[in-house]
């Protein structure tokens, strides 16, 4: 199992419900195939640069271990999600 973390930036538009909700839909992908170590949601954000119109996100860093299949998968659901914004995945044990 290899240690990953994924930072993505989620809608400011939606409601504590739908932000909770696709926090878990991340963990529950995760979960499949890995498991998750820790979740920090940083809250809501100013963005560098505007992304859709829109000058804040609601920030969410994750630490997970897992095949490395798993990254793959992860990052095509992200792409296609509309409450993602922006998203990144990170191999923390590649030098």
């Amino acid at each position: 199992m290899t240690n990953y973390e994924v930072m993505f930036i989620i809608d400011p538009t939606l409601e504590e419900e739908k932000r909770e909700a696709t926090i878990e839909k991340v963990k529950t992908i995760i979960a499949a195939d890995g498991e998750v170590d820790k979740v920090d949601a940083w809250g809501m954000r100013k963005l560098a640069y505007p992304i859709e119109k829109k000058f804040e996100g609601y920030y969410v860093v994750m630490e997970f271990k897992a095949s490395t299949e798993l990254p793959m998968e992860l990052n095509r659901r992200m792409r296609i999600s509309d409450d993602v914004m922006r998203h990144i995945i990170i191999n923390k044990d590649a030098k």
